[in-house]
């Protein structure tokens, strides 16, 4: 009886575990109105990607990457690419129309507070960064680097979609509208 016990115990020991394990970097939730970033990124997704000049060449959606990144690297891959964005692409990208540039401020304002929330989860050290996460974003950054930098700063732009799916389905977002 004893041994039942323990073994019950155990498993759902083992089974709690597995769940915070799973489960635990979504703790560090993104509170921002993704619905509005989506939105400002649709208004001038078609202007962005009409200046694409390399159509056959991707970033982030060819990136098998961003598919099989493990729960415990979502932190540390989503942390890691708001940086991408916000230290090289939107400040690679050079916009003359200032719709265009507008939308494009506020999406960068938008991770740039995203960006602190996720950093404050690091300092609180629930948002670790194993090698597979550096591996992926490193990735990125060799694609990025392939490219003379205006026209990686317009692949990319013209690829946030991908990224903006990617934080909807690895995070709990919560809404600050």
């Amino acid at each position: 009886m004893k041994l039942q016990c323990v073994s019950l115990w155990l498993l759902g020991t083992i089974l709690i575990l597995c769940s915070v394990d799973n489960h635990g970097l979504r703790r560090c939730l993104i509170s921002t109105d993704m619905h509005h970033i989506e939105e400002s990124f649709q208004e001038i997704k078609r202007a962005i990607q009409a200046k694409d000049t390399f159509p056959n060449v991707t970033i982030l959606s060819t990136l098998e990457t961003l598919q099989i990144i493990k729960p415990l690297d979502v932190c540390c891959v989503t942390k890691n690419l708001l940086e991408f964005y916000v230290d090289r692409v939107f400040k690679d990208h050079q916009e003359p129309n200032p719709k265009i540039l507008r939308k494009v401020s506020s999406i960068a304002n938008s991770f740039l507070y995203m960006q602190k929330t996720l950093r404050q989860c690091q300092e609180q050290r629930q948002c670790h960064c194993r090698q597979e996460a550096t591996n992926a974003t490193r990735v990125i950054h060799d694609n990025y680097d392939q490219l003379e930098v205006r026209a990686a700063a317009i692949k990319s732009l013209g690829e946030l979609d991908v990224f903006l799916a990617w934080i909807n389905k690895n995070h709990e977002v919560t809404s600050s509208a």
